[in-house]
């Protein structure tokens, strides 16, 4: 039986991570990011987030975030709610980040502490005022396990204390009972909390009460597909659907953001590939062919098929 959140979140539902598209010669692929952004808006996401770490957020420069800020912005051009990752090595820069993607008209905001190294409670608290202060959209709480993941009472102290830090994106190790946990304690003040891990926990997490996924942007029409039958009462359905993902999300734990671009490759939205992800894990002729096995899956769950010359919106 699902859990009912305490009260009706704004933003519900999937939540698509984009990637970051870049060029043969590692530039970023305004136009391409465009079309990730249709596809997965055509394909039924209720959400579009970005660059976060699966866009490998922590490779693009400055700029390069503002770029891709803007052009998520103008793209999603508020058909659904687009929001805008601004994790920074600071509070000063976070904000400033805030700011600029509150000024590109992004409905929400969506930060980790900052990962360098683990933080004492304190500082992370001024991290995310300094965010709560300077924006007048909710903020996401990103909780993962690199660099300082907090508690279930951490993070109600974070919603409670803080004006427009009202929602959570869990997915350190324990997610679903850190959730849990976490929505007894935040009560009415928080508006919904989201799973992570490339909805590799989507089930658990609707029935403690989650109002959203975020996974990755390769296959929104199967994982709109899954959500859509949890909103309908046909976990039975979910949970078929869902068993046909598991080969593709063991991929996805080995290759990460590679993988995603690979299948978005594949289905003829993004004509590059390249990483900048340290390491640039790519995927050999084996690879290949277990991910060949992993899609034939799901084969007839894939309902949008966008032409490769497609224009995007401007």
């Amino acid at each position: 039986m699902r859990k009912e959140p305490m009260t009706t979140p704004q933003f519900r539902g999937l939540y698509s991570v984009m990637v970051t598209p870049f060029d043969e010669r590692g530039t970023v692929d305004g136009p391409a990011l465009r079309r990730v952004i249709d596809f997965n808006i055509e394909a039924g996401a209720h959400g579009i987030v970005a660059p976060v770490f699966g866009s490998e957020f922590f490779t693009l420069s400055d700029d390069e975030r503002r770029l891709v800020i803007r052009t998520a912005a103008e793209t999603v051009a508020h058909r659904i709610p687009y929001v805008a990752g601004v994790t920074g090595a600071s509070p000063q820069h976070s904000a400033e980040l805030a700011k600029y993607a509150e000024q590109c008209g992004a409905e929400a905001v969506i930060a980790t502490a900052p990962i360098g190294q683990a933080m004492p409670f304190p500082h992370i608290e001024e991290y995310f005022r300094a965010l709560s202060d300077v924006v007048s959209i909710p903020v996401f709480v990103q909780n993962i396990s690199v660099g300082t993941p907090l508690s279930a009472e951490q993070l109600a102290k974070l919603v409670h204390e803080l004006e427009h830090v009202k929602y959570v994106k869990e997915e350190t190790l324990q997610a679903g009972h850190t959730m849990e946990a976490f929505l007894k304690l935040a009560g009415d003040v928080c508006q919904g909390v989201m799973g992570g891990s490339g909805g590799g926990y989507l089930l658990e997490e609707y029935r403690r009460g989650s109002c959203g996924t975020m996974p990755g942007p390769h296959i929104p029409d199967v994982h709109a597909a899954i959500w859509n039958a949890l909103e309908a009462g046909d976990e039975k359905k979910a949970r078929s659907i869902f068993n046909r993902t598991l080969p593709l999300h063991q991929r996805e734990r080995l290759h990460g953001v590679a993988l995603y671009k690979e299948v978005l490759h594949r289905r003829g939205i993004i004509a590059s590939t390249y990483v900048r992800v340290p390491g640039r894990r790519t995927l050999d002729a084996v690879d290949q062919e277990e991910l060949d096995a992993a899609l034939a899956e799901l084969e007839g769950l894939f309902t949008c098929h966008p032409p490769q010359s497609r224009k995007s919106t401007k």
